[in-house]
């Protein structure tokens, strides 16, 4: 119709089919493992993204799960330690001051120490009015005194020695060792009474009692900040887990920060705490000297009424005078 032959036409229509045939025959398999190739990537795409959605999804949750129970085991710390903020009882002091006395005995060497200071009174001043002021200072005042600084002795030398004791923990935990046989070192290895206190530790883990508790005791024995701390990580760690060893290891950072920090507070206020005392004390070197010099000059305030009320209004205003400034330079860290 338009010149062109149909055989020409059938010939190549023919000869594109064969090559196609061809090409089909030697490019499909490239083809083929290309379009494999691309599948199985999506498909480990896929199961990656899969994988790490996951993943993440498991450690959100058990990080949720383990700050719910971190969460749970500070309350329950924190309702524990609200019911047990009371004054310590005469029992208490004297378990915390390390002494093996009891409260009858206590009671009965106050006593003594009442007629000490009575008969002390009847001596040198020959009043029974000061005699009995002197046995109530005696009974009540001076006992308490003395039990008071033993107690705040034995804090301190705890305190000082605790972070050394943490450090060996840390030492024996990173080595592999367990907990319990790492409080065991301390009990045997350290200085009192960080050995006494660790002691009694695992002698309350084999009565029977739970680590948690046995640590969270320490607090009771040793009133302070650090035993606290100390119960809190154990007590956390054994019941949310976690790594014991980084935990610890902040913790006597923390310990020794501390320390450094009162240190640091006391060379700070140590001039305030001279001038408090140099003021404090002045007027009776003052009137002490001046008695010394011209007694019948300051007899006045001691023979006559108003000499007493002035005397007395003074030592009042003094008093009041040298709280105030004790307030100012004592800080709590």
């Amino acid at each position: 119709m338009f010149g062109i032959d149909i055989n020409i036409l059938a010939f190549a229509g023919l000869a594109a089919l064969s090559a196609a045939g061809v090409a089909y025959v030697f490019l499909f398999s490239r083809v083929e493992n290309e379009n494999k190739r691309d599948q199985r990537f999506k498909n480990m795409q896929s199961s990656n993204i899969k994988a790490a959605n996951k993943a993440v999804s498991s450690r959100e949750i058990n990080k949720s799960k383990r700050r719910k129970s971190v969460q749970d085991t500070m309350k329950v710390l924190e309702d524990k330690q609200k019911n047990d903020k009371k004054k310590p009882s005469l029992k208490q002091l004297i378990f915390q001051a390390g002494l093996k006395t009891s409260v009858p005995k206590f009671y009965g060497i106050s006593a003594l120490s009442g007629v000490i200071f009575l008969f002390l009174g009847l001596v040198f001043a020959g009043s029974l009015y000061v005699s009995l002021a002197a046995f109530v200072v005696g009974f009540l005042g001076f006992p308490r005194f003395i039990l008071g600084y033993i107690r705040k002795k034995r804090i301190k030398s705890f305190t000082t020695e605790f972070p050394n004791a943490v450090d060996v923990i840390v030492r024996g935990v990173r080595a592999g060792l367990p907990l319990n046989d790492c409080i065991a070192i301390v009990g045997r290895e350290s200085k009192d009474p960080v050995a006494s206190e660790f002691r009694r530790i695992i002698e309350h883990q084999n009565l029977g009692m739970p680590l948690s508790d046995a640590v969270l005791k320490l607090n009771e024995s040793m009133p302070t900040a650090e035993a606290n701390f100390f119960g809190i990580v154990i007590a956390i760690q054994q019941g949310a887990g976690g790594n014991l060893a980084e935990a610890l290891a902040n913790l006597s950072g923390v310990l020794r920060d501390r320390k450094m920090m009162e240190a640091k507070i006391k060379a700070m206020s140590a001039e305030a705490k001279a001038s408090g005392g140099i003021i404090g004390s002045l007027p009776i070197i003052v009137g002490f000297l001046v008695y010394l010099t011209t007694p019948d000059y300051i007899k006045v305030l001691f023979t006559e009424p108003a000499g007493n009320i002035i005397l007395a209004g003074s030592a009042i205003w003094m008093s009041m005078g040298i709280m105030v400034m004790k307030k100012m330079i004592n800080f709590d860290f």
